[in-house]
């Protein structure tokens, strides 16, 4: 290896662990050790003159150089993947492809369509980070994220991959003792259990026949940040929640769950692919978007 090309290397590393805050986690991102990643930071540092961590026993923080040095860096390596992209463009896809995809979207119906992809294309690396978190895309290295909801971000693009429908439901022992709500406004009286991650979790609008409209507000018997924690405590008894259609229809077929006041609707859910709004997507990315909507497609 050439010594260019050694320095090139060390800058991809130093950027991996930079990204990731951890020497452990840029090795796992890289496909590593830590004994290498450590080394290659090491001989960087050391061929600059410069330290660019600051290490304890807890963390990895950058230094006032390394701070720089990545901020001067990170548009170079990103130009670099774009070069090598596109000179591998037609070819298998290779390398790692890092996204981030909410626990109950990967519980779901997502991990078989994930594991499929991955099996068309074994020479690529798929870096999941399950978590209900909105992460920072650019400042964790991640290529692509899948989210529900509108895209507050206008620095991210996003492709809608499908649309889900919110009910109201309920367990059949709750309403035995609160009761079957016969309208919106009747909701009102009854316990709500909050999806936390929401905007507004106890304020819903529903819309019915001939273009009526009605916007209720809950009173909170209890919240959670976890859509299958809530459908959990709707299913207990604890009270009333709204939840997307393909995490409860089952639950509904079966009976363990009721879905209320079927004559009005909630606002659909748009489930979006979103990425940096970079000028070149990567073919691996294209590559994900692509197929992940057509899974979605109708027959």
């Amino acid at each position: 290896m050439s010594a260019k090309r050694a320095e090139l290397k060390r800058l991809a590393v130093f950027a991996a662990v930079a990204d990731s805050g951890s020497f452990t986690a840029a090795a796992e991102r890289l496909g590593s050790t830590k004994a290498m990643v450590s080394t290659q930071v090491r001989r960087l540092e050391a061929e600059l003159g410069l330290p660019l961590f600051n290490r304890t026993t807890r963390r990895v923080t950058l230094t006032e150089e390394g701070r720089r040095l990545h901020q001067d860096s990170t548009p170079l390596l990103r130009q670099l993947e774009v070069v090598l992209d596109r000179a591998g463009a037609g070819g298998a896809l290779s390398g790692t492809l890092r996204l981030t995809v909410s626990h109950d979207f990967l519980a779901g119906s997502f991990a078989p369509r994930l594991a499929a992809f991955a099996l068309q294309h074994p020479q690529l690396l798929l870096d999941v980070v399950a978590t209900d978190t909105v992460l920072d895309l650019v400042g964790e290295g991640i290529d692509l994220a899948i989210r529900g909801g509108t895209l507050r971000d206008s620095s991210l693009r996003a492709v809608q991959l499908a649309r889900f429908e919110q009910w109201a439901v309920a367990a059949p022992d709750y309403l035995a003792r609160h009761g079957l709500p016969r309208s919106p406004s009747d909701l009102a009286a009854h316990r709500w259990v909050a999806l936390g991650l929401l905007r507004s979790p106890l304020t819903w609008t529903f819309s019915g026949r001939g273009g009526a409209r009605r916007t209720v507000r809950m009173k909170a018997a209890a919240r959670c940040d976890a859509p299958s924690a809530v459908r959990e405590l709707v299913r207990a008894g604890l009270g009333v929640s709204v939840l997307m259609d393909h995490m409860v229809g089952r639950e509904v077929a079966q009976n363990s769950l009721v879905r209320l006041l079927p004559g009005w609707t909630l606002p659909q859910v748009g489930v979006h692919a979103v990425y940096p709004a970079t000028r070149h997507v990567p073919a691996k990315v294209r590559a994900l978007i692509d197929f992940l909507r057509q899974q979605h497609e109708p027959a």
